[in-house]
């Protein structure tokens, strides 16, 4: 009975310690993005609905336009003058993707704008983002109803294959001159997770 209860108070114990530190690291996420933010957009944009179809024209439609904002606006001085050329071309912005659309056999319509929302963990090439709330350029396909697609439009971190993409040195560069140093560095490291850790601890007490 005292090992089964034991066993029980461990459980417990545990459990309140990784939801303990699960809260402490979210906070500590929010509170860096909320320091990063200022200096951050994001570029975000959703699919009309789940169809296999309308997911991949959702790529097909996110290197249409990300191609098409830097080549027509390659090297922006800052997130201020990134968000007031967009502003500025709302409208070509959106015709041009409701004619790539067009031509591909769909008449849904391509709503852009900027916005404030939350953004969950997110890594890009060696460089890992906390969770919490960006500024964004949203860009909704039709109903936008389908599965999202992200990334950092300025600096310039939206990679069309994530898996190869290396962060370029002139985005750490104005990544590093925008931040505070130490928050700089903590993008860098790779986040440790109690889970793992916590799931030896408790097969080691079972044993």
């Amino acid at each position: 009975m005292n090992r089964k209860l034991y066993l029980v108070l461990s459980l417990s114990c545990f459990l309140i310690a990784g939801l303990t530190y699960g809260t402490g690291r979210r906070q500590a996420d929010e509170a860096l993005a909320l320091r990063l933010a200022p200096s951050i957009l994001r570029f975000h944009i959703l699919a009309n609905s789940d169809s296999k179809e309308d997911q991949e024209l959702k790529l097909e439609v996110r290197s249409y336009l990300l191609h098409l904002i830097q080549q027509d606006f390659p090297s922006p001085s800052g997130k201020a003058e990134l968000c007031a050329y967009l502003t500025e071309r709302k409208d070509f912005l959106e015709s041009q993707a409701e004619t790539f659309m067009q031509a591909k056999g769909y008449g849904y319509t391509a709503q852009l704008d900027i916005v404030s929302d939350y953004f969950p963990q997110k890594a890009y090439g060696d460089m890992v983002f906390p969770c919490g709330t960006y500024d964004a350029v949203r860009v909704t396909i039709g109903n936008g109803k389908g599965h999202n697609w992200w990334c950092v439009l300025y600096p310039s971190l939206c990679f069309v294959d994530p898996v190869s993409a290396v962060v370029p040195d002139s985005s750490k560069e104005q990544l590093e001159s925008a931040l505070e140093h130490e928050d700089y560095l903590q993008l860098q490291k790779p986040e440790h997770k109690l889970r793992p850790k916590g799931r030896f601890k408790l097969a080691e007490l079972f044993q």
